[in-house]
């Protein structure tokens, strides 16, 4: 796994990072109802399950870096795919939801962002595999 990859997947988890806080100060939890619907299984205070699954979200990333990726575990790229999708479907709803919305929706100016740095992950991973 070459250094760029490395690099632009901790970019990925550190963006993120700045997404959720977006999301949180937005009420995400408040505004989108699949988010109700999960932070309500984590926790009766919605806030409060907001919180655990972003800080989990956030911590998974930093030691899939630390661990798997940074060190070329045999399953990194696999984690890496997951992030990879796991981000084009963020970096696709929510302006899709935006739209629908006709407004500002939690997450929308961090989502394009992730979108961006998701494609660039997936191009270096797919120039990476043809290199093989």
């Amino acid at each position: 796994m070459n250094k760029r990859i490395k690099i632009l997947f901790l970019i990925l988890v550190l963006v993120q990072g700045l997404h959720s806080f977006e999301e949180y100060i937005g009420r995400l939890w408040e505004n989108f109802p699949p988010a109700t619907i999960l932070c309500s299984l984590v926790s009766e205070n919605l806030n409060t399950g907001f919180l655990i699954i972003n800080t989990g979200l956030f911590i998974f990333g930093i030691l899939c870096w630390v661990l798997p990726i940074r060190k070329n575990y045999s399953y990194a790229n696999l984690l890496i795919w997951f992030w990879i999708i796991l981000e084009l479907i963020n970096g696709i709803g929510h302006p899709v939801w935006t739209f629908m919305q006709k407004g500002y929706t939690p997450g929308i100016i961090t989502a394009p962002i992730l979108f961006l740095i998701a494609i660039a992950l997936l191009k270096e991973q797919l120039n990476k595999n043809k290199k093989l």
